[in-house]
């Protein structure tokens, strides 16, 4: 798509002066105090491993150049291609500089401010009026500051009167949400990056650090103790080949496999008595596992029973430390929750949690996801609270000045829930931050159809060419990266911060000020009268979490964070200022959040592949990862030059060498893949570390998703991406 040139312009006097006003520079400018050549840091916007980045600025205060910071206890020093080139995107000609609104001929057209927030405004209005507060809903993200989430949850749902809003945290961290509520009663991932350097055994399932979280891998890498690392993976992926061990799961076979696994355990005796002991449940999970031979299992895991039987005694060894870590593999999964618990059983089982080196442990996705899962007001109320619970209601009403009678009683449809209520046409509006579902969300073709269903449709995003960005009827330009202030929470629970040190280009605003421009439009902005700047909104954030399980009233402020090289949740008032320790793990007292503090064994029958192979869809698909140089849908690592020499410019598919001589398919060969929801056209890519009968796409390309299938885990609602029925065929 041509960009046009008023897109394509930088900043000048003019723009730059109606950015720059009074206030807090988390609001858009840049802080005078960088103005001398100097540097400042910034936690990445990427990934959730919450690498710090330095960042060099010249004389005038631009940034131009970055390197890892050295003593920050995440990275330690290192950073992955995303993050040395994370300025790239941010100079990028295709930036969004003005707000877009689509014409009665169907074209976006540049408008002022006022207009767009007048439009916004009237037509959310009218939408509230005729059809009431579930006729509208927002879909947001995992890449924005945590000041920014509670923002936009708060005014559409206390300030505006709306109910529905999701993030796209859904589509990767619901599943792990899920199963700590469930099991330990919090959403409360117990570990450290430091067990990475104190495990005697590395067990990761569905996991491909090499390419994913690279610097975890590091991590692993630095591990003194000789770790063994077992993979459990279809695929032997980069990371599987570097391991101790790799298991070749058949897709979906966890959940027997790691019912035998406890099954032997028990069988054995080799369990940990005081852990046992903390939990609720065990003569029934111990009943229910007796029928989970390795034997039994070998079919529907892949696995010989011997094999089995050997790592069950490598994860059961008494004096062992034993680590067990998932991500994408688990979480994207029709019963994903189920699958995270039964790792989750494993470890509360053999006692491996709270202890250097232990732990059930979910690697998150997106930057911020673990503030999304805390403070984005969508299913959860924000500060870790209930919205059913009517004294968690009354708390937050009071603390962060609200209405009582504002805050529902009730949380939001999931984000499958709200795009389903959209094609029905009960949702007659959607505004989305931030995110672009028209590419990834699952089975997407059927957005376009949803499409026609909206009356309205607003995007709010750095780059107004993404798939959801071209279907908008109103597109409002926002800062980016290293244009606001806030905070993130990475994957161990740690608060890092991020700092403004450039300005946004043409127009472009913080998401935190077109939220302050709304809330005043809408006629709310009394409301949120403290909501003056970012730093402020995380001091009365901060004061929501008193007597939570991430309770962080003892932290003063974003000094104190970075005094502290980040600091993990929790940290309650009463808690040195100053941790000594800035490594933290949770449930070492063996008390869990549960009341009566006791963890719960939990389980169920393994379920059905939602869509197996068959005569006319005789391969699987797998998705996941492609390439530690891409992100998500692309909308920024493809904006870099040098991220895009080191990945593939187009889709391809990875099938094994046996298949393709079968099918007459060569190396760089097209061939189409087509499933009962769409097709693609792809180059062939002949890999031994594919199965046979299994074919493995990166996810970062736009038709992806056109095949996937749209199953979710019933429990956390969460989209099952990693395996669905295709055919290939030579082009």
């Amino acid at each position: 798509m041509m960009t046009p040139d008023f897109l394509r312009q930088r900043r000048g006097p003019l723009t730059r002066d109606l950015v720059q006003t009074p206030g807090h520079f988390g609001l858009g400018q840049v802080p005078a105090r960088l103005k001398p050549a100097s540097t400042t840091t910034s936690i990445c916007g990427y990934c959730a491993t919450g690498c710090q980045l330095k960042v060099h600025l010249d004389e005038d205060g631009r940034a131009i150049n970055l390197s890892p910071a050295t003593h920050y206890p995440v990275n330690l020093g290192m950073a992955c291609p995303k993050g040395w080139q994370s300025l790239d995107p941010l100079d990028s000609p295709d930036r969004g500089t003005v707000p877009l609104l689509r014409d009665p001929s169907g074209t976006l057209q540049p408008v002022d401010w006022a207009t767009a927030i007048g439009t916004f405004v009237d037509r959310f209005r009218d939408i509230h009026r005729r059809h009431g507060r579930d006729a509208a809903a927002f879909l947001s993200t995992g890449q924005i500051p945590l000041e920014e989430m509670a923002f936009l949850g708060c005014l559409w749902k206390s300030g505006m009167g709306f109910l529905h809003g999701d993030a796209n945290t859904r589509q990767c961290m619901a599943t792990a949400a899920t199963a700590y509520k469930q099991s330990f009663g919090f959403d409360a991932p117990p570990y450290t990056y430091a067990d990475f350097e104190e495990s005697d055994v590395i067990v990761l399932v569905g996991s491909n650090l090499c390419i994913a979280h690279p610097i975890l891998w590091q991590r692993v890498a630095r591990n003194p103790r000789d770790p063994r690392i077992i993979v459990i993976d279809p695929r032997a992926t980069e990371t599987a080949q570097s391991a101790t061990l790799h298991l070749p799961l058949k897709p979906k076979g966890d959940l027997p496999l790691y019912y035998a696994l406890a099954h032997c355990i028990l069988r054995d005796g080799r369990i940990d008595p005081a852990s046992v002991a903390r939990c609720d449940g065990f003569d029934d999970f111990a009943e229910f596992v007796r029928g989970f031979t390795p034997e039994s299992v070998e079919t529907s895991t892949g696995i010989p029973a011997a094999t089995i039987e050997n790592l069950a005694r490598v994860v059961s060894e008494p004096g062992k430390r034993v680590s067990w870590w998932w991500t994408m593999g688990v979480n994207q999964s029709h019963e994903g929750v189920r699958t995270a618990q039964a790792i989750i059983n494993l470890c509360l089982l053999t006692g491996n949690i709270g202890k250097p080196g232990t732990g059930p442990n979910s690697i998150t996705g997106q930057c911020n996801a673990m503030g999304s899962r805390l403070f984005s007001n969508t299913t959860s109320l924000v500060g870790g609270h209930d919205f059913a619970d009517p004294s968690h209601r009354r708390k937050v009403a009071e603390t962060l000045d609200l209405p009582l009678q504002s805050i529902p009683s009730e949380p939001s449809l999931a984000y499958d829930q709200i795009l389903e209520a959209a094609g029905r046409g009960e949702i007659k509006a959607l505004w989305i931050v931030a995110t672009n579902p028209f590419h990834s969300w699952i089975d997407s073709s059927r957005l376009a159809e949803l499409r026609e269903n909206l009356d309205f449709l607003v995007v709010q995003d750095m780059y107004p060419d993404t798939e959801s960005a071209r279907v908008a009827d109103l597109f409002l330009p926002a800062a980016g990266w290293g244009e606001k202030a806030g905070t993130f929470i990475n994957s161990e629970r740690r608060i890092g911060t991020l700092k403004p040190f450039r300005q946004a280009p043409g127009l472009a605003l913080t998401d935190f000020r077109i939220f302050r421009l709304i809330a005043r439009a809408w006629g709310c902005g009394d409301r949120f009268e403290r909501w003056t700047d970012p730093e402020a909104v995380f001091r009365l954030l901060r004061d929501t979490t008193l007597d939570r399980p991430c309770d962080i009233t003892g932290i003063d402020g974003y000094d104190h964070i970075d005094r502290c090289g980040g600091i993990q949740w929790p940290h309650p008032a009463a808690t040195d200022p100053d941790p000594p320790a800035n490594e933290r793990r949770l449930f070492a007292d063996g008390v869990y959040c549960h009341p009566g503090g006791k963890a719960k064994l939990l389980f169920s029958e393994p379920a059905r592949l939602p869509e197996a192979p068959d005569e006319n869809f005789p391969f699987l698909l797998l998705t996941g990862r492609g390439s530690s140089s891409q992100w998500h849908t692309q909308s920024r690592t493809a904006r870099s030059a040098i991220l895009r020499k080191l990945c593939p410019a187009g889709a391809f598919v990875e099938i094994h060498p046996d298949d393709a001589a079968r099918l007459g398919i060569s190396e760089g060969s097209d061939v189409t893949l087509r499933s009962r929801r769409g097709e693609m056209t792809v180059a062939a890519y002949l890999a031994p570390t594919v199965q046979p009968g299994q074919l493995f796409l990166p996810m970062h390309y736009p038709e992806v998703n056109r095949l996937t299938h749209p199953s979710f885990d019933p429990h956390s609602r969460q989209p099952n991406y990693k395996a669905c029925a295709v055919s290939i065929r030579l082009v």
